[in-house]
């Protein structure tokens, strides 16, 4: 199962928020923006921006997370969030000969499905290893006819064979990631993929950021989560039909962090 951990964030986030929203509205110099700063009113500064719907001053507050237990399918979700920074384990860099990859629940649930899944795993890890092995040695030769050494010949070879043998993993390939939004871009990651219709490996990856998040900044995501914590499902026939449910939920999970 997924794994997320903060590693980094803003210090003291809402004042950083509050700092920003109080400099829009009054005539404060950059120097005055913290005096009297208190708790209070940076939680203040903050419910307001989230009343009137003033979103630029949360962008000034970041996040970094540490992802690790996930698959390529998870990343190719998690990359269409565009406004955040990404660091992956490169499967051109670091073979994948023994890959460890992600069990979907509801093939594990499922005898026949389960056993069908790990040998399609254990052929791929068979085949990668095949490919990978041809091209290197197919490399070696051409890199010692260019006068490299040995060492040299074969170090270079492995790199470039993997670089082509990693078109035959799949989507579960396990992978690990840093990744930086800032409160903005995660409010927006939370709307989407906290969902209930959210595919369960990302739902599971939002609901721990968010969890983490809302223990350092609680009063900036207090209204975070899927849009039904706020408001109507905005998902009409596709609704869950859970909403009640889902507000209970996440009210829990942000109480008890």
């Amino acid at each position: 199962m997924p794994n997320v951990i903060l590693i980094a964030h803003t210090p003291n986030p809402e004042h950083t928020v509050a700092s920003a929203a109080k400099l829009c509205y009054s005539a404060s110099s950059i120097d005055d923006l913290r005096d009297n700063l208190t708790d209070e009113k940076a939680a203040s500064f903050v419910e307001m921006l989230s009343e009137i719907g003033h979103e630029s001053p949360i962008e000034h507050a970041s996040f970094t997370f540490g992802i690790e237990g996930v698959s390529r399918a998870f990343l190719a979700q998690i990359t269409r969030h565009r406004i955040a920074s990404y660091s992956v384990k490169s499967q051109r860099y670091v073979a994948e000969s023994s890959f460890e990859y992600i069990l979907p629940p509801e093939i594990a649930a499922d005898s026949e499905a389960k056993r069908l899944y790990l040998e399609a795993m254990e052929d791929d890890n068979k085949k990668y290893n095949q490919i990978a092995d041809i091209l290197k040695q197919k490399h070696i030769k051409e890199f010692l006819a260019e006068g490299k050494d040995e060492k040299t010949a074969a170090r270079l070879a492995e790199k470039k064979a993997i670089e082509d043998a990693r078109f035959v993993l799949p989507n579960a390939c396990e992978t690990k990631m840093i990744v930086t939004m800032n409160a903005r871009s995660l409010m927006n990651f939370f709307r989407h993929r906290c969902c209930r219709r959210a595919q369960w490996e990302i739902r599971e990856v939002a609901d721990q950021m968010l969890a983490l998040v809302s223990k350092v900044a609680p009063e900036l995501f207090k209204k975070a989560g899927p849009p039904c914590l706020v408001g109507p499902c905005p998902e009409g026939k596709m609704s869950c039909g859970k909403a009640k449910e889902v507000k209970q939920r996440y009210e829990e999970m942000k109480k008890n962090g």
